[in-house]
């Protein structure tokens, strides 16, 4: 009676200092079997804002799209420039013999003459009727439709960048899990074994002790390979090729995280503020004042010639100076039905805009359906995973103190042990989830600009 006695006060003494997952134990030396944790050197705390900003300065994708609206709007410059006069300046020498004339080639026979001048010549288009303003339009409403391609591709790398960083916050939540669990595990493993060799606990209990400990390092392991691969995909979204590790800043929570708001704002919010829209009802509008301008073609053309210059070396016959003004009257009769032919493409392509339009508004439904759906399922999962912790916390409890007293298996505490890990980590993920499907929620809606 003395020995069993002594026996139970050895057994409660020593776990009664055991601690439960997620809990700190004593430091201890590195194991060679445990996966070393490397320290990480400091670094800035980057937070979300300051990722947004690094993001829009560096990023290609915003860049390029820059560039091509620049481009775009270059071309209205082209389009505009058939408004203003083009003046050319020319140089003439000519030596011939005697009475020449340019008896073949043309239906004018011309006297050339010795000569040397120079002058300038100057056209100015009067009115083709129209077509100029049209052409004018639609590259400036093709250039407008670039600019919102510049607010899409800005909005779609934000959305990169809210996806990646809370990312990188949910990797390190897990590795912290992921540490605590591998300490937690190795004090039972080393408790179990110390009680083993006091034959206090069987070996078996040793071997699933030591199965546990070797789960929860390979999830180290692989909660450390997922913060790199996170840190990666964030250098990515900024611009940046460079492997580095981000010291990340959580963001200001002054409340509970809200539900999101209703499916049908969302959607009416969407069809109105997405850029993907806007600019392709511009791209169907310029496609349709390009019809009407390469139906214009049929309309006469009216411009002004002017012409002056010196001829200070020149044949007795022409005189040292000379100036001619003018106009020309072009009216198209027939070429072949090319006109006719450029008319149907641009009624075709634009006809083929109205269609990528109303494709890419059925997208949009269906993505805010989606990411409304995916929002609303992980604010459920919210409150689901913080009773999912909060039970197998306290199973976790009641499992060790069945085990102390002898009343279950070690099987039974390891379930608990995997049961409260898991729900830790489900709980990290949920949070962090929730806000990346709520970005991405704003971004399918046209919230992100």
């Amino acid at each position: 009676m003395i020995r069993q006695t002594a026996i139970l006060v050895g057994l409660v003494m020593v776990w009664g200092v055991m601690p439960s997952a997620g809990q700190n134990g004593p430091d201890r030396p590195s194991d060679p079997g445990q996966p070393a944790i490397t320290a990480v050197a400091p670094t800035p705390t980057l937070t979300l804002a300051e990722a947004e900003r690094i993001a829009i300065q560096n990023h290609p994708q915003i860049q390029a799209a820059q560039d091509l609206a620049e481009a775009a709007s270059q071309r209205v410059r082209q389009a505009r420039s058939a408004y203003y006069p083009t003046a050319n300046g020319s140089l003439t020498g000519v030596e011939a013999e005697n009475n020449s004339r340019i008896a073949a080639g043309g239906l004018n026979n011309p006297i050339v003459y010795d000569r040397y001048s120079n002058g300038v010549e100057v056209n100015q288009l009067v009115t083709d009727f129209g077509r100029t303003h049209e052409l004018v339009k639609s590259s400036n409403l093709r250039a407008k439709a670039e600019a919102e391609n510049v607010v899409t591709s800005r909005a779609s790398v934000l959305l990169q960048v809210d996806a990646t960083f809370y990312a990188v916050l949910k990797a390190q939540a897990v590795l912290r899990v992921a540490q605590e669990t591998v300490k937690a595990r190795q004090l039972v493993a080393d408790q179990i074994s110390e009680l083993a060799k006091n034959k206090l606990k069987s070996g078996l209990d040793v071997s699933f002790a030591n199965v546990d400990l070797a789960q929860s390092q390979l999830l180290l392991v692989q909660a450390q390979n997922d913060l790199q691969a996170s840190n990666a995909a964030l250098a990515d979204a900024l611009g940046s090729a460079d492997q580095r590790t981000f010291q990340l800043a959580e963001p200001e929570r002054t409340e509970p995280p809200a539900a999101p708001g209703e499916m049908s704002t969302a959607l009416q919010e969407a069809l109105r503020d997405r850029p993907e829209l806007i600019s392709q009802r511009l791209n169907v509008s310029s496609a349709k004042s390009y019809v009407t301008a390469e139906r214009d073609l049929w309309l006469p053309t009216i411009s002004a010639v002017g012409a002056a210059g010196l001829t200070p070396v020149h044949a007795t016959e022409l005189s040292p100076r000379y100036a001619a003004g003018g106009f020309n009257v072009n009216i198209p009769i027939f070429n072949g039905h090319l006109y006719d032919a450029l008319r149907g493409e641009a009624d075709a392509q634009a006809r083929a805009q109205e269609q990528y339009l109303r494709a890419e508004q059925n997208g949009i439904v269906r993505d805010v359906q989606r990411a409304w759906l995916d929002a609303n399922s992980g604010y459920q999962r919210l409150g689901l995973t913080n009773q999912l912790l909060e039970q197998a916390s306290k199973a976790l409890e009641l499992a060790q103190e069945r085990y102390k007293l002898g009343l279950s298996s070690i099987i039974e505490l390891s379930q608990a042990q995997l049961n409260q890990t898991q729900a830790e980590i489900a709980q990290a993920s949920a949070r962090y989830d929730y806000q990346a499907e709520l970005a991405a929620l704003a971004f399918q809606s046209g919230q992100i600009r």
